[in-house]
Order: C-alpha cells, then sequence, then structure tokens
C-alpha cells in the first residue's frame, strides 16, 4: 500500500472494520474484520476468515498452508479464486468488445486513420493519462504510420482537469476530425456538445465516476466507461491508461481483420502492458481482478520493452539491471512524470513516453528529474503550513471531521498530494485551495479516507462549487471566492454527518498472526506459498502486515541512519530472536523498554544486504503488554 509520501492518488475503498468508517484498511473484499486493540500510533484491526469470526491462523495455527495461501484466506479469497490470484494470466483479460461503445469508437478511429483524417489524442496531465495516451499513439504509429495524428494535454494550471470547451474549438480549427480523449470526459456535457456543433467526432475513453444515468452521458460519438450505468462488463475497476490499452486491442484486432491481432500488433500489445502498468499503480486502481494481471505482466515488462523514453526514466530513476516493482512505480517513476504536470506541462512526459529521440529522451527524464526536486521542497512547504493552518483552527478536534484550506501561496499541482499527507496525519478527509491566474476563483483538490466517498461529500455541497468531478478517494474541484466560506461549513458538516469522533484514529488492519519461526525467507520470499507470491502490492492488494503476539523486547534500540530518526529492535520469541526496522521510532523511544512483551504488528520482508538473505520485518506499531 503506498504511504505517506507517496506522490501518487488515492486508494480505493476497502471492506469494512467494527468501529470504523466502512472500507478502512484497504483490503480485499471478502471475509471478516474485527478490532484488536490500540497500540502506540493507531488502532488495530484484524481480518477474520468470516464475519464476525476469529482471525484465520496464527501464531503457527496455519493448517498446513503457506503464509501466501493463509492472508488470502483472510482476505476472503479462497478455492479456484485464490490460485488464480496467486497465479495471473493473460488469459483473465476480459473481451474489449463487452465495455460499452468500444468497438464504435475503435471502428472510427481505423476508419480515420485509413483516411488520413486528423486525429487528436486529448490526454490528461496525470501519469494514468500519460501512459493511456501513449499507449493509443503507439498502437495508432503502428496501425497506420503515416496517418496525422496529433497529441493534446490540458495545462494543469491554465486549463484544469479534463475536456474544456475552448481546446475543443482550437483542435476543430487546426483541422481535428476525430478527438480521442483518455482519462478525462465522462462528465464533459459542454465539450461535447461544442464538438457536435463544430463536426467533430468526440470519442470518450474513462474510468472517473460516471453520471448515474445513461441519458446524463455526454452527447459524443462514443463514451467508452466499464462502469455506464448500462455497462455489464465485469471488472469496473480499469484505470484510464487500462480502458485505453482495451481500445488499443480491439482496434489491432479489427486492423488484422479477425479474433487475433497480427504478429507485429500482439508483440506491441505485451509491450504497451508495461504503460498499462504505470497508469494503474500511479492511479491508485484495485490491483486485482484484470488490474492485477495488467499489474503483474506489465511491471515483467518496463526494462525490456522497446520505448526509448521509458528506458531513460528507468535509468534516472536509477532502476537499471533491478526487477521494477509497485513500490518503484509509487515512489520512483511516477513521481517523476507527475511533475511535469504538477510545476511545468505534461506535454514533455507524453514527448518522452511516445516520439522522443534517444537524446532528446535524457534530455527530458533529467528534466523531470529536477522538476521532482522542486516538487519536494514545494510539497513540504506547504505540508508545513497546512498542518499549522488545521491546528490552528482546531480542524484537527472532533468537532471538525473534515478539513478545507485555502492559501494563495499554494500551488494547486501541488496541493493534492499534501492531502493524501494530511490524510495520512489527521484521519479524515482533506481539502485544500490556491489561486491561479483567474480573478476570484479557487482551485483545489481533495483526499478522503476509506468509506467515506469524496465524490458524494461535493455532491452534497454542490451548491458552493462551481465545477468538480474525480473518484470516491480523490477529487478536484473550483469555486468563486465568495462561497469558500459556506463552502468549508457544508463539507464539515457532510463529514461530520458519516465519521464518529472515535474514527478520527487511523486505523492499522492485520491480516493475522504469525510466530517469528514461521517468518522464514522461504515463507517470505516469493517462492511456492511465499508472500512474494501477492505481488504486486497496491490498492486492493496492500502489503501483508502480521501479528507476533507477546514477543519480548531482547534489547535497547539501535540508531539508524544519518540523524538517528530510525532505529533497529530486535525481539525474541523463545530462543527466536529477530531484527525488525523501526522507520521513524526514535522520537517513540519512551514505549520501548528492554525486557517487556509486545504484540509486534510488522510487515515481513527480505533482506538481502551483503549478498545474504534473512528476514528483516518493518515494524508498523507496537502494542505494550
Amino acid at each position: 500500500m503506498l504511504s505517506e509520501g507517496s506522490p501518487v492518488g488515492a486508494s480505493y475503498n476497502g471492506g469494512a472494520v467494527a468501529g470504523a468508517p466502512a472500507g478502512v484498511g484497504d483490503g480485499a473484499a471478502g471475509g471478516g474484520q474485527r478490532v484488536y486493540g490500540r497500540g502506540v500510533l493507531k488502532r488495530w484491526a484484524v481480518r477474520t476468515a468470516a464475519p464476525g469470526g476469529e482471525p484465520a491462523g496464527g501464531g503457527g495455527a496455519g493448517g498446513g498452508a503457506g503464509l501466501a495461501e493463509r492472508v488470502l484466506a483472510a482476505r476472503g479469497v479462497t478455492g479456484a479464486e485464490a490460485t488464480a490470484f496467486l497465479d495471473p494470466r493473460l488469459s483473465g483479460l476480459h473481451d474489449p468488445s463487452l465495455i460499452p461503445d468500444l468497438d464504435r469508437a475503435a471502428e472510427r478511429l481505423l476508419a480515420a486513420l485509413e483516411k488520413r483524417e486528423l486525429v487528436v489524442i486529448y490526454g490528461d496531465y496525470d501519469v494514468d493519462g500519460i501512459t493511456a495516451s501513449a499507449i493509443l499513439f503507439h498502437m495508432f504509429r503502428l496501425l497506420k504510420p503515416e496517418a496525422p495524428l496529433r497529441m493534446y494535454v490540458p495545462h494543469r494550471v491554465d486549463e484544469g482537469y479534463g475536456l474544456n470547451s475552448e481546446a475543443i474549438s482550437h483542435l476543430a480549427d487546426q483541422g481535428a476530425r476525430v478527438i480521442v480523449s483518455v482519462d478525462c470526459g465522462v462528465t464533459a456535457v459542454g465539450p461535447a456538445s461544442v464538438a457536435r456543433a463544430r463536426g467533430v467526432d468526440l470519442i470518450i475513453t474513462d474510468h472517473h465516476n460516471p453520471p448515474q444515468r445513461v441519458e446524463d452521458l455526454p452527447a459524443a460519438y462514443a463514451v467508452v466507461h466499464p462502469r455506464r450505468p448500462d455497462s455489464a462488463y465485469p471488472f469496473g475497476e480499469l484505470s484510464g491508461a487500462g480502458v485505453a490499452y482495451k481500445l488499443a486491442w480491439r482496434l489491432a484486432t479489427l486492423a488484422s481483420g479477425s479474433n487475433r491481432a497480427s504478429p507485429a500488433a500482439r508483440e506491441l500489445l505485451v509491450d504497451l502492458l508495461g504503460f498499462a502498468a504505470l497508469g494503474a499503480i500511479a492511479d491508485v486502481v484495485p490491483l486485482v481482478g484484470e488490474n492485477r494481471v495488467i499489474a503483474r505482466f506489465g511491471l515483467a515488462r518496463l526494462r525490456t520493452a522497446r520505448f526509448t523514453g521509458l528506458a531513460a526514466l528507468i535509468h534516472a530513476s536509477r532502476l537499471d539491471g533491478e526487477k521494477v516493482s509497485s513500490w518503484d512505480v509509487g515512489f520512483k517513476l511516477a513521481p517523476r512524470l507527475n511533475a511535469s504536470g504538477r510545476l511545468a506541462h505534461a506535454q514533455c512526459a507524453v514527448e518522452l513516453l511516445t516520439d522522443a529521440s534517444e537524446e532528446r529522451a535524457r534530455q527530458i527524464a533529467g528534466e523531470l528529474e529536477g522538476l521532482n526536486a522542486e516538487r519536494k521542497a514545494v510539497e513540504r512547504e506547504i505540508f508545513t503550513q497546512a498542518c499549522q493552518a488545521v491546528e490552528a483552527a482546531g480542524m484537527d478536534g472532533p468537532q471538525s471531521r473534515g478539513i478545507v484550506l485555502a492559501d494563495e501561496r499554494w500551488h494547486t499541482g501541488v496541493v493534492g498530494i499534501v492531502c493524501s499527507r494530511l490524510v495520512e496525519r489527521y484521519a479524515r478527509p482533506a481539502i485544500l485551495l490556491g489561486r491561479k491566474e483567474e480573478a476570484g476563483v479557487w482551485h483545489g483538490s481533495g483526499r478522503s479516507v476509506p468509506g467515506v466517498s469524496l465524490h458524494a461529500m461535493l455532491e452534497r455541497c454542490g451548491e458552493h462549487l462551481r465545477t468538480f468531478g474525480g473518484h470516491d478517494m480523490a477529487a478536484g474541484l473550483s469555486l468563486h471566492d465568495a462561497n469558500v466560506e459556506a463552502f468549508r461549513t457544508a463539507f464539515v458538516g457532510a463529514c461530520n454527518g458519516v465519521l464518529r469522533a472515535e474514527d478520527l484514529v487511523g486505523t492499522v488492519l492485520a491480516d493475522g498472526f504469525a510466530s517469528l519461526g514461521e517468518l522464514s525467507v522461504g515463507a517470505v520470499d516469493d517462492g511456492a506459498g511465499g508472500l512474494g507470491a501477492l505481488e504486486p502490492y497496491g490498492a486492493g492488494n496492500p502489503r501483508c502486515r502480521l501479528i507476533v503476539r507477546g514477543a519480548q523486547l531482547a534489547g535497547p534500540p539501535q540508531l539508524l541512519g544519518r540523524s538517528g530518526e530510525h532505529v533497529a529492535l530486535t525481539f525474541r520469541e523463545g530462543s527466536r530472536h529477530m531484527r525488525f526496522v523501526a522507520w521513524r521510532w526514535n522520537e517513540h523511544r519512551e514505549h520501548l523498554t528492554v525486557g517487556r512483551r509486545y504484540d509486534v504488528l510488522c510487515e515481513p520482508k527480505v533482506s538481502r544486504w551483503g549478498g545474504n538473505a534473512s528476514v528483516e520485518p518493518e515494524l508498523v506499531d507496537l502494542l505494550p503488554l
């Protein structure tokens, strides 16, 4: 699970925890959960094999099952479903034609390419939109390399998210006959009307929350969305890049005149899984079902794919010679791609992943490195200011279960990341607003806690807003000066109506119990039955967390890191000793008593320092006994 400091989006809902909002814990659906106790940092909940039941496995009671199977059972995934989860296959991807309007979109695009009509890919400025644009670009170029093709990416600050009427008119003036959106447009009623009036066939591909009625969809040539109100598509949680991938797949089969793409197109589709994986992981869609297949196979293709710009990005991120993980995407690759859209213009990131030469790719990758460093500095400054404002306004108390802050100094391209960090710290939905050049208008972003739909909260406050849209867990909005205070009051009131005061303590969810003796390299690594078989981790499939009960702290903390803010702790269970790494735990030294027994909540991991493999779990929290 991507945690505090990750510069990507917000996760989707998981299952419910007793005594906490539904969805807390970000786990696979199924099974039950119960509150376990209050640790040093957070409240603990533990998964149970069935609602109201006992935790699955524990303290050596594995019943012969490997740790991976026990974790999946606790998450409600058993039998054939568990087998498929541990061994995802490309054959598990669904037929693209099942998505409403997708065949209509593919036929029109293929006709446009064959007639050499100008096609414009209208993207978005985040990683999901950038990679979705790249997917369609490379497929168009393979099928009809001579066809006229343009890329358009709106400027985050100057234009804002999604399709806009001015851009549609401008592209029509330049001769666009077909515009295909990626990762945006499902609520763009006005721009769709402009496109129709200008004689442009607008094809919308999107995955954000659609209208609840078919008649409220934009009047576009095609609206390709797996969760349209009239959709029967088996998996609704594709990313924007995932939807674009399905469209590219269908383009390839249509172009071949059969149900099977040409050898060249099949090879390209395998490579394009890398872009689809980047988009899915960066947009924090649930890594289950089709998304798990895309992420598993796409991550494996990142280092070997044919794309010059992708290779330059991986090199700049210092991932040469390594297996690229979902953590690497969330904390290394995605932040660099996102940095362009946040502080400059995402067009350079799109160029990197589409038609940049080798020299130009190296140049862009270096520019993204600098922008990412600048983004980090801006983020730290805004976070400090926002925390001070939250506490000065009393928004960290139980009477305010939502946060709304506005400050003219704040960069609107970065406030969304800061919202994620505020949610982590204060355990309540947060919205930050900044200024653009537009007089009298605030623009901002929000993030939510699991179980509280931010989109639904904004709908309740819609009378105060100029625009809004997004996911359950992340959204963007704009409003006029005169409405800021009324919106703050309405939003906090809406949050107060769904969150209780006791919900404002962060809850961490454990998958069950294990003894130190069970945490062997084989059990934790990616071998048969090992926890590594659960990768790639992400929303809907968080990294495994287990409780070791009654372990004794065997010695004083050992300081780690240049600043000494981290510590290593050695716990003992009988004759078994194990070293744990505790990030930022030096500030909690008063809770660390040598000889005392603790329930230890940890994420089991294998360390390969010095070429030797050993289990060295990361400490999540302690419950003193």
